[in-house]
């Protein structure tokens, strides 16, 4: 076969059929047997994990990954691209296009992968030093394409329009931190989560819970943001299946019930709190 035709691939090998070069006979993942092995003796979670790191995952990095999972598979209809697939799904789009809004909205820097991505670079510059956390915060995006992503305008990692971490969330990281490192990034999180609220004047969000369980599963800002998005498709997929037979007479619409107030500007602290 030339080489034109030849597929490069460091973690993807196929034995083609002899009657047909388009059809596998043999698949191997960083050179394991993906249907002779892997599909019959491994978990769903231990195989992402071979795919996006290349090793054979120890049982508490896959129950991690999967306790991780289900944190994300649905954050309910409130969440922005859970929302965006919800309208896709009243207004009878095709499912693709309801998936693909989703992605596109939790692409962002609210609670979406360009945010995860943030966070999980600073834990590469960071570490677990508390006071450096609180310099680099402020001044996330330094060197960030401008031209492609704005300046954040919060906190990465916080939620600034929240007042308390809410209680599903200190849930999550309760339960994550007991399938993590004990010198890791969730347990460093879990311990400097009130200092660090306390001083942004804003509770941690899931982008920042997430990011510290990626970087404990030894996984990089790109490959934990691929992540990100396809864990929470879940919940977005069967939250626009139900509202397309709902119908837009049961569409939440919040109208007069949400009101603006002025601009603080970002980072500025409410009155009363933080240092």
């Amino acid at each position: 076969m030339p080489s034109d035709y030849v597929y490069h691939s460091n973690f993807w090998f196929e034995e083609p059929e002899d009657s047909n070069p388009f059809a596998a006979k043999a698949s191997y993942c960083h050179g394991y047997d993906v249907y002779g092995q892997v599909i019959a003796r491994a978990s769903w979670f231990e195989y992402l994990l071979l795919m996006f790191k290349g090793d054979r995952p120890q049982p508490a990095e896959a129950a991690l990954l999967e306790k991780l999972a289900m944190i994300l598979a649905n954050q309910g209809p409130k969440e922005a691209s859970i929302r965006a697939a919800m309208n896709g799904g009243v207004a009878g789009t095709n499912h693709s296009s309801a998936l693909m809004s989703s992605l596109a909205v939790g692409s962002g820097l609210y609670g979406g992968s360009q945010e995860l991505e943030i966070c999980i670079r600073l834990w590469g510059e960071c570490g677990q030093d508390i006071e450096l956390w609180k310099s680099r915060l402020q001044a996330p995006q330094e060197d960030e394409r401008a031209d492609i992503w704005p300046a954040i305008e919060h906190p990465p990692g916080f939620d600034p329009n929240g007042d308390d971490m809410p209680t599903t969330l200190r849930q999550s990281l309760d339960l994550l931190v007991q399938f993590a490192p004990e010198a890791g990034a969730l347990h460093w999180l879990e311990s400097h989560r009130n200092a660090l609220e306390a001083f942004f004047g804003y509770p941690i969000s899931i982008s920042a819970v997430a990011a510290a369980a990626f970087v404990d599963l030894g996984l990089d800002q790109d490959q934990g943001s691929m992540l990100y998005l396809i864990l929470r498709l879940p919940g977005a997929a069967v939250h626009a299946l139900e509202q397309r037979k709902m119908g837009w007479k049961k569409f939440p619409f919040y109208s007069s019930a949400i009101e603006l107030e002025d601009d603080p500007g970002p980072y500025k602290k409410r009155d009363g709190e933080g240092n």
